[in-house]
């Protein structure tokens, strides 16, 4: 295992153990420290050391188990008992108060500007005031700044990482709101092809039905026709659906490919059967359109059929693609006089005419056919950039 991974994993335990717990340790760590000249060193006038030294070393010891939760009068705590160390001669040397030092950082690393300015100042006047050298006065002085200096950079650093966590949960909710957005598409998307998919076929369906018992007796040929269309139109629709559907699955099958424009000949041929007189044609070099730009070619292609179908009462349809420097025109238009009154109407369909041209970036334009009856559907789509 690498030393950074180590060093992370300690972080983690360190990060999840009580405060109290680890000032604690900390706090014993010091004390163990500050008696160790005691321990390590005879009394140069014969005899133990005096009770005092042990007793200013444990009481500045034992506030720094409360150091982050009060840091200004943990600091008064420890400090104020080692001024008065020395006024009983037999204690041992000290040469560093490890207590002040790290009741300093703490003061630094967690209090707000003003507190920790106003008490660093009266803890290094204070300490200057008692001290017995002006060699120990700048050792002192030293000892005191970097200690100081040590917190601020722990707190700066603290608060670094803090900024970093806020902007990863920041960035990580995004992502998920994103995530939603992107899944509310893409069912708004497949619930337009479904639209797209049942109205085309029913419709299909639903007028060759109607003509197929009329032919039976006069024009058998044609009733079977009218039969086979019916059946195509909902075979057609069963596949369709069957691609949609897959994007549903938790563990998706093989998917079939999603119509494009070269569907859009048999699209008319299959519409034709229906009674109504389509013309397809092309003009322009065709250019390249993107994936998301050929399905909804082919939607808007079959939604327009499919309203004339069903509302037009038309006799005839024209569909014409025009090839542009940077865009495909479709124009689809249609001699209709209104609605058939006899087909239900899904009253979505000019909608979705205009979403799924403005979702590829283009545009929709729907109204009467200028200079006679019926409807137009002009369609402008983006070429792919090359």
């Amino acid at each position: 295992m690498s030393e950074s991974r180590l060093v992370a994993r300690f972080r983690r335990w360190y990060g999840g153990l009580p405060t109290i717990l680890v000032d604690g340790a900390l706090a014993a760590l010091v004390l163990l420290i500050q008696l160790w000249p005691f321990l390590s060193r005879e009394n140069p006038h014969g005899g133990p050391w005096h009770w005092w030294g042990y007793a200013v070393v444990v009481v500045s010891a034992v506030p720094l188990i409360w150091r982050r939760r009060a840091p200004v009068l943990v600091l008064l705590a420890v400090c104020v008992p080692t001024g008065f160390y020395d006024l009983e001669e037999e204690v041992a040397s000290q040469p560093i108060w490890y207590t002040g030092l790290v009741a300093l950082y703490t003061l630094a690393a967690y209090s707000s500007k003003w507190k920790r300015w106003i008490a660093f100042a009266v803890t290094l006047g204070g300490g200057l005031l008692i001290v017995g050298s002006a060699e120990s006065g700048v050792r002192g002085t030293v000892q005191f700044v970097a200690a100081y200096a040590i917190g601020r950079a722990a707190a700066a650093s603290r608060a670094h990482a803090a900024a970093l966590e806020e902007r990863a949960v920041r960035l990580a909710r995004e992502r998920e709101i994103e995530a939603e957005r992107a899944a509310e598409r893409e069912r708004a998307r497949i619930a337009r092809d479904m639209h797209d998919i049942l109205a085309h076929a029913v419709s299909v369906m639903v007028v060759q039905a109607e003509a197929g018992p009329v032919a039976v007796t006069s024009n058998p040929a044609r009733a079977v026709a009218a039969f086979d269309a019916i059946a195509g139109a909902g075979r057609d629709a069963m596949v369709q659906l069957r691609r949609l559907l897959n994007v549903l699955k938790e563990e998706e099958g093989p998917r079939g490919p999603q119509p494009t424009i070269e569907g859009l000949p048999a699209l008319a041929e299959q519409v034709r059967s229906t009674g109504l007189n389509v013309t397809y044609s092309t003009t322009g070099s065709p250019g390249t359109l993107s994936p998301d730009t050929e399905v909804a070619a082919y939607r808007i292609t079959q939604e327009a059929l499919t309203n004339i179908v069903k509302h037009a009462g038309a006799t005839r349809a024209d569909i014409a693609l025009t090839w542009q420097d940077h865009a495909l025109m479709i124009d689809i238009t249609d001699d209709g006089r209104g609605r058939d009154a006899a087909l239900p109407s899904g009253g979505n369909g000019l909608i979705g005419i205009r979403e799924r041209a403005a979702a590829c970036g283009g545009t929709a334009e729907l109204g009467p056919r200028p200079g006679g009856p019926g409807f137009r559907v002009l369609v402008r789509l983006p070429q792919a950039a090359s």
